[in-house]
C-alpha cells in the first residue's frame, strides 16, 4: 500500500506539470508570444550519419521521439503487471478489461456516429477512447479518504488497459503506406533484441543501441515510431541477470524522467490552440461535439455500463467498499483525455488545422467538464457507515490493515 501511495502521489505530481505546461501552452499561442512560439515548434533539428539524415520540426521530435520513450516506459509497467503483478490474476483482471472494453467502444461510437460521413473526420474515432490517468490520479488525491483504495487500485488497473487499447490503435489504425524494406530492418531490430535475451546479456547499453536502432526502422517503416518503444520493452528481461532486474532498474530510472519532463513537454507543444472566434465557432463541428460528446458521455459511461453489467451477472464483483455512485464518479475522470487525446489528435489529422483548433479545444473543454463532474460525484457518494462498515470488515488481511492507516492520515 505504501507503494501504491508513493505511485498515485508521483503520478499527481504530473498532473500538476501537465496543466502548468498546458497554461504556458494557451498563453503562448494567445499573447505577443505566438509568434515565437509557433516559430520554436518548427524549428528543425536532426541526425545525419553519412548520406542517411532524419530532419524534423521540435513538436515531431516529441511526438515521434519522446513519445516513444513514453510508450517504452509504459511496455515495461504493462510487461510487469501481466507477468507478475495485478494483470496476471484473471480476477482482477475482469472488471479492469470489461470496463475499458465499454470505455473504448462507447466514446468510438459515438464519434463516428456523429461523423459518419465525412471520411477525413472519421480518423479522429480514437481521440475519445484514451484517459489521462495523471490527472485522474490527482483529482482523486484531492477527496483523500472520501474515495476508497479499491477504486484508486481499479483506476490504475484500468489506466493500464486502456494504455494496450491505446497502442493497439495507433499501430493498426494510424500507419501510413508501408516501407517493406524498413519493416525487414525492424525485423532485425527484433532478432537483435532476441539474441540479447538468449545470451543473457545485462548491460543496458546493448539494449539501447538495439532500442535505437528499431526506433529508426518504425520511423522509416510507415508504423508510428512509439511502436517500437512498446516493442523494445518487451524484450526488457525481468528475470533477474547476476542479480541485476533491468527491468526494475531501467524503470525506476525513467519514472521521473516521465513524468516531470516528457510529459509535460508534450503538453507545451501540442496544446497550444488559439482561443479565437474560429476557434469557438467551429466547436459545432462535428468533429468538436463527436470529441465531447465521446469524453463526457461515452468514455464515462461506457466504462460505467459495461461494469454495471458485468457485475450484475457476478462476472465481476464492485471494488471493495465502494458504491455504483462512486464507480459512475470515477468513470468520469476516466472521460479525462488531455494529453493522451492530444496526441491521439496530432497523429489522426497529422496536425491540420482544419477545424481551427476546434478539435483540441473540444479536448480540453471536455476534460475538465469530465474532471469536475467526477470530482463532484465522488465528493458527495460517500458516507461515514459504509466507510466505518468497510474498514471493520477489511481488519483480516494486511493490505486492508494498510488501507486504515490511509484513510486515517488522510482525515488526519
Amino acid at each position: 500500500m505504501q507503494k501504491l501511495k508513493f505511485y498515485l502521489n508521483h503520478e499527481a505530481s504530473g498532473g500538476i506539470l501537465i496543466i502548468i505546461a498546458t497554461i504556458l501552452a494557451l498563453i503562448c499561442q494567445n499573447t505577443i508570444l505566438t509568434d515565437f512560439y509557433n516559430h520554436f515548434l518548427r524549428i528543425e533539428s536532426g541526425i545525419i550519419f553519412g548520406e542517411y539524415k532524419i530532419i524534423k520540426p521540435i513538436i515531431l521530435w516529441v511526438n515521434d521521439g519522446l513519445m516513444a520513450v513514453f510508450f517504452f516506459f509504459i511496455g515495461l509497467e504493462v510487461k510487469k503487471e501481466i507477468l507478475i503483478g495485478e494483470l496476471s490474476s484473471p480476477k482482477k483482471v475482469a472488471l479492469p478489461v470489461i470496463g475499458g472494453i465499454g470505455g473504448v467502444v462507447i466514446p468510438a461510437l459515438l464519434f463516428l456516429a456523429v461523423n459518419f460521413g465525412d471520411e477525413f473526420a472519421r480518423r479522429g474515432w480514437a481521440i475519445t477512447t484514451v484517459s489521462d490517468t495523471a490527472f485522474a490520479v490527482g483529482i482523486l488525491l484531492l477527496l483523500g479518504s472520501k474515495v476508497p483504495s479499491s477504486l484508486k487500485i481499479f483506476l490504475l488497473l484500468l489506466a493500464i488497459i486502456d494504455d494496450i487499447c491505446a497502442v493497439v490503435i495507433v499501430a493498426f489504425f494510424y500507419t501510413s503506406e508501408l516501407s517493406n524494406f524498413a519493416i525487414f530492418m525492424a525485423g532485425i531490430g527484433i532478432l537483435i533484441f532476441l539474441v540479447l535475451n538468449i545470451l543473457k546479456v545485462n548491460k543496458i547499453s546493448f539494449f539501447i543501441a538495439a532500442g535505437s536502432f528499431l526506433w529508426v526502422s518504425f520511423l522509416e517503416s510507415g508504423i508510428h515510431s512509439t511502436i517500437a518503444g512498446i516493442v523494445a520493452s518487451f524484450f526488457i528481461p525481468l528475470k533477474p541477470i547476476k542479480g541485476y532486474c533491468m527491468l526494475d532498474d531501467v524503470k525506476h530510472k525513467l519514472e521521473g524522467f516521465i513524468t516531470y519532463l516528457i510529459m509535460p513537454i508534450f503538453a507545451f507543444v501540442n496544446a497550444g490552440i488559439a482561443l479565437n472566434s474560429d476557434a469557438f465557432s467551429n466547436l459545432l463541428h462535428p468533429v468538436s461535439i463527436g470529441i465531447i460528446l465521446g469524453l463526457l458521455i461515452g468514455k464515462p459511461f461506457g466504462v460505467f455500463i459495461f461494469s454495471y453489467v458485468a457485475i450484475k451477472f457476478k462476472l465481476c464483483s464492485l471494488p471493495t467498499g465502494s458504491n455504483f455512485k462512486q464507480f459512475l464518479g470515477l468513470g468520469f475522470l476516466t472521460g479525462i483525455g488531455a494529453s493522451m487525446s492530444l496526441f491521439i489528435d496530432s497523429i489522426a489529422f497529422m496536425d491540420s488545422d482544419q477545424f481551427a483548433y476546434a478539435d483540441k479545444l473540444a479536448i480540453l473543454i471536455a476534460s475538465f467538464l469530465a474532471a469536475f463532474i467526477g470530482w463532484r460525484i465522488l465528493k458527495t457518494s460517500g458516507n461515514k457507515n459504509e466507510n466505518f462498515e468497510t474498514i471493520k470488515e477489511a481488519e483480516t488481511t494486511n493490505s486492508t490493515v494498510e488501507k486504515i492507516e490511509d484513510i486515517d492520515e488522510n482525515k488526519n
